[in-house]
């Protein structure tokens, strides 16, 4: 199949290029623009200067001369707008105002007592007004709305299947757009915790990860050859919703033996467990004070996280595996049975060059990597696949 642009797509294209390469080597050249692009200078030049007359842009220096005069220096304007970005979680509220560049302006968070849609909206959109209302003078004022859903989200924004809270085919972009008036990108929570630690965390650069969010639930974001993997319909990434008990407990999905019931916030919920508090942040205080409970519990959820993320590191041969959701800030104790049940059980060859970490965001990777994909909806990540 033929594939033809006219002059204003390939115009469109080279800006959106030119865009990204200052936003992401910001302060840089005009001339080193030209260099990573392949553009010629004189396009650069030209776009550079709408760049700049849209306020996307702006120009200091003097920079090094390699000879001549000084450059002049791009940068990227992060403040020319801000992004909220949201994480749905099962007992919280998580929310972040951030600028273009991912820096966070605010942050805000509230329980959730239920999940009955209408008494969620009322939270959602409280907490989106504040941040709103707090957001600083800029040139596009709040540009665009990112939310991290645990469960299934199709390419339109409606979240489909949501287990732990109960929902189904809830239309939430457009529930969202209606009462903001600003563009809405809704993704799976995992998705947007593997942006983050791509674009601003422990996974820059890298093109084979695997995010393991852990939390009320586990989710995967899956990066393959440096792209997000969806799936054939955009599903992928429900890891913890795969058997590693044949004949296990009952899931809220319907199945049974589901990893998440084993190695996420919902083992809390176990009436015959003696832990002294039911939250990993309360849980944590207790394991620095050496409560032994404590300690035992922390241990059996990095076995069995450890028993998971070996199934997945069999089946996708990542180079980087990052662990991140709440569960992140346990990494003192889960960290090393998590490892060694990983060791025992890997394929030799798959744990060779591959790295376990985890979050350098914490819990707040979901909620930067949804404000990022807000972001980049705004400033057009324009690509063309032949």
């Amino acid at each position: 199949m033929k594939v033809t642009g006219d002059q204003a797509l390939v115009k469109k294209i080279n800006k959106s290029i030119i865009l990204h390469t200052i936003r992401e080597h910001s302060p840089v050249s005009r001339a080193r623009v030209s260099e990573m692009t392949g553009l010629n200078k004189a396009t650069v030049s030209n776009l550079v200067a709408e760049l700049c007359g849209q306020e996307l842009v702006t120009e200091a220096g003097p920079g090094e001369s390699s000879g001549g005069r000084k450059p002049l220096m791009l940068h990227f304007n992060s403040m020319a707008g801000s992004v909220i970005g949201i994480e749905l979680q099962v007992k919280q509220l998580k929310a972040v105002l951030c600028d273009l560049g991912g820096s966070t302006l605010q942050e805000l968070d509230c329980p959730l007592e239920v999940h009955d849609l209408p008494y969620v909206l009322e939270k959602m959109k409280g907490i989106i007004s504040e941040l709103i209302a707090s957001a600083p003078s800029s040139p596009y004022g709040i540009v665009g709305i990112g939310v991290g859903v645990p469960g299934m989200v199709d390419e339109h924004g409606m979240v489909l299947f949501a287990p732990n809270l109960g929902w189904e085919m809830v239309d939430l972009r457009a529930i969202l757009e209606q009462s903001f008036a600003v563009p809405v990108t809704i993704d799976n929570e995992a998705n947007a915790g593997a942006q983050g630690e791509l674009n601003f965390g422990a996974a820059r650069d890298v093109r084979h990860l695997l995010y393991i969010s852990a939390g009320s639930g586990i989710g995967s974001g899956i990066i393959i050859g440096g792209e997000l993997y969806k799936g054939a319909r955009g599903y992928a990434g429900e890891t913890g919703h795969m058997t590693i008990e044949a004949e296990g407990k009952p899931c809220s999905c319907g199945s049974r033996g589901c990893w998440e019931l084993y190695a996420s916030e919902r083992t809390y919920d176990n009436p015959g467990l003696a832990l002294p508090a039911r939250s990993t942040t309360e849980l944590v205080r207790y394991a620095r004070e050496g409560q032994e409970d404590t300690l035992r519990h922390f241990t059996t959820i990095g076995e069995y996280l450890g028993i998971g993320v070996t199934n997945l590191i069999n089946s996708f041969n990542p180079e980087l595996i990052v662990i991140g959701g709440a569960l992140s800030e346990a990494e003192p104790w889960l960290g090393e049975p998590l490892r060694r049940v990983v060791a025992e059980r890997t394929l030799p060859y798959h744990k060779q060059q591959l790295e376990i970490t985890f979050s350098r965001l914490g819990s707040r990777g979901t909620m930067i990597g949804a404000g990022f994909s807000a972001v980049m909806h705004f400033l057009g990540n324009i690509r063309v696949t032949l």
